[in-house]
Formats: C-alpha cells, structure tokens, sequence
C-alpha cells in the first residue's frame, strides 16, 4: 500500500480533488493525500454538488499546481489526464506514475441534470478505480 499518493489533472478543479476526497475519506491518516493541476483553476461547483451528495465536504480544496508539488515525496502519483502524465513524468522522471483515464465531465453539454450525471459519473468511475486500486482500504 502506497503511503502517499498525490493525484493530478489539468486545472485541479475537478477530477483529482474528487479522487483525493474520496480516498482521504477511505483512509483516514493512513494514507498522505494530495492533488494537483498542471495549471492552477478554481473549485468546480458540480464538483461541491456531486461530492456533497456523499457527505463528502471539498471546502478545504485549494487548488494548486503540479509544478509546486514535490512529487518525491509521494509513492504514487495518479494521473488523471495526458497532460497531467506528461508533467508528472517531467517533474518526477523516477517516480511511480499511473495513468487513469478518467472522462472529463466539464466536456459534458446539455441541461443541469445532464451535466450533474457526467460528474456523478466520473465520481463514481474514480470511487471505483480506488477501490480497485487501494483494496485494502474499503
């Protein structure tokens, strides 16, 4: 079991702070968690909706960026998108980076319902892939 994992996308808006929620919400202080953008966004609103629907609070996500993160200091790193990938390979060419190609909600065109039903989605996929990954911790 890793003891510290960081997760990573584009904007650090909307998938790696679920991924991160989600774990921190499974493990506790047994895992270090973190998340990162390759460029610096701001909270997603659907994001507090769908994450909230699980209880789960995202007030103390402050969005921040790949390049100020000492990926080092994680035994994992998750990438959530190409980009992020590709900048975590640069910033940590020895570290041990996995690849999870999760569907990018904010894509998702249509009415409210419809858009809420894409975040859910990629919630869940993510809640999955961590279960799946880290089975120890459910």
């Amino acid at each position: 079991m890793a003891q510290s994992v960081i997760f990573a996308c584009n904007m650090n808006s909307v998938r790696s702070p679920m991924a991160a929620a989600l774990l921190r919400r499974s493990a506790g202080d047994r895992v270090k968690v973190d998340s990162a953008g390759v460029y610096e966004g701001g909270l997603d609103p659907f994001v507090e909706i769908v994450m909230g629907e699980l209880g789960v609070s995202m007030t103390d996500h402050e969005p921040k960026m790949l390049s100020g993160a000492d990926l080092t200091k994680f035994g994992v790193v998750v990438a959530l998108t190409p980009e992020a990938a590709i900048e975590a390979r640069r910033l940590a060419p020895d570290g041990t980076i996995e690849f999870w190609d999760i569907e990018n909600p904010s894509d998702e065109r249509g009415g409210r319902e419809a858009v809420l039903d894409a975040y859910r989605r990629a919630r869940d996929d993510l809640a999955g892939r961590l279960r799946d990954r880290f089975p120890e911790l459910d």
